[in-house]
């Protein structure tokens, strides 16, 4: 018995003098490991830290999700995560020449993943398209999208409704539960006076934090309403003027490329804040009206039809700086009618509007459905919308 076991143990030592003086061993020895930059580290953290997060998210009797009890520093995880650095180059590959023979593969394989409607498109031909951004952005056949004549606020996008409803503080809801401010996603309303009049007593009224949703008002007996409006990665990456209205003044705010995926939206109070995005103000038929494009992860750029100064996922950044611009001193601001052509993101992202109407002002839209560009997003108002 020992004898036997005395022979195992010398084989295994042979074979394992043998492993040892191998090729393969002396050239992995001879390798000279560096160690990865502690930012790397961070980030496997981060992204392993965020699966946790996804996959705690909650059920309620009904099914639908709820909010998670996310902790601040599970959500400073997060943010920790270089996701501009990856929309950067993501937007490099968007633009990235594809070969005429792996146009058609890819391209085929990118709609059937996210449901898009190739029937839809302008251009059917998926090799006609030279790059994943051309097909992000692409057109579509004429009628496809009629815009309805009889309302005068239609969805700008192809999107799934996430809110809307009276804005009443300076705390505004993305999502049911979860809010952002106000205050921070507009900035100072520098295209205002900083103060309004009641016309019919002369008395001025100082905009604070309380008072900001009635401020931005242009007129006191109308009400200030918002609807969000989520554009995924499958839908039509273009979006269109949703009213008649005259803009006078864009402000772009630097910031983060945070998911804006209904999932996180439920997650990270003030996400909309916290984001890059391109807000444009003017005013409608009723007063102040505002549209704002909320960059995301992945998404290279926002892009603007009419402003063509604007500039979005720069390598040199800083959380909430802006850059002001007034369309006054070139013409008068510039005139959109409900369906124009407005802009496009280079992936899935959100639309916030933000405007004034009056009181008896219905939503006919609910929390998650899905809508088309043209769309009515409300019903006729009562006696105050005929008199106009």
């Amino acid at each position: 018995m020992a004898a036997g076991c005395s022979s195992i143990f010398l084989e295994f030592g042979g074979t394992w003098q043998r492993l040892r003086n191998s090729s393969v061993v002396r050239y992995v020895r001879g390798l000279e490991w560096t160690p990865l930059p502690l930012g790397v580290g961070f980030a496997l953290l981060a992204v392993l830290q965020w699966r946790h997060i996804r996959n705690r998210a909650r059920k309620t009797p009904e099914g639908t999700e709820a909010v998670s009890d996310v902790k601040e520093w599970e959500i400073t995880c997060y943010r920790m995560m270089p996701l501009r650095a990856f929309s950067r180059a993501w937007g490099w590959a968007l633009g990235f020449q594809l070969p005429t023979w792996a146009r058609s593969p890819i391209l085929s394989a990118y709609a059937s993943t996210f449901g898009c409607n190739l029937s839809e498109a302008a251009y059917p031909d998926l090799s006609s398209y030279s790059s994943l951004g051309e097909f992000f952005c692409r057109s579509l056949k004429d009628g496809c999208r009629p815009i309805d004549a009889a309302q005068p606020l239609v969805s700008p996008a192809d999107g799934k409704v996430l809110n809307f409803g009276p804005v009443e503080s300076c705390r505004v809801e993305q999502v049911k539960g979860v809010t952002y401010s106000l205050e921070t996603f507009l900035g100072p309303p520098v295209w205002e006076e900083l103060s309004v009049s009641d016309q019919s007593t002369g008395k001025i009224e100082t905009m604070t934090k309380e008072t900001m949703p009635k401020c931005l008002l242009h007129d006191k007996n109308n009400c200030l309403y918002q609807c969000v409006i989520y554009l995924a990665p499958g839908d039509y990456h273009r979006f269109h003027s949703p009213v008649d209205w005259n803009i006078k003044f864009r402000r772009h705010f630097q910031g983060e490329l945070l998911s804006v995926n209904p999932r996180v939206a439920r997650w990270i109070p003030d996400l909309f804040s916290l984001n890059e995005r391109a807000m444009y103000v003017g005013s409608w038929k009723y007063g102040f009206f505002s549209t704002t494009a909320v960059g995301a992860t992945n998404v290279g750029s926002i892009k603007i039809y009419c402003d063509k100064t604007l500039h979005t996922n720069e390598r040199k950044w800083k959380l909430n700086r802006s850059e002001d611009k007034f369309f006054q001193a070139s013409g008068g601001g510039v005139s959109l009618k409900k369906g124009d052509p407005f802009g496009e993101f280079n992936l899935g992202s959100t639309i916030v509007l933000l405007f004034e109407a009056p009181k008896d002002f219905k939503f006919n839209v609910s929390a998650g459905q899905v809508v088309k560009v043209g769309q009515p997003l409300h019903c006729e108002c009562s006696s105050s919308e005929k008199s106009k």
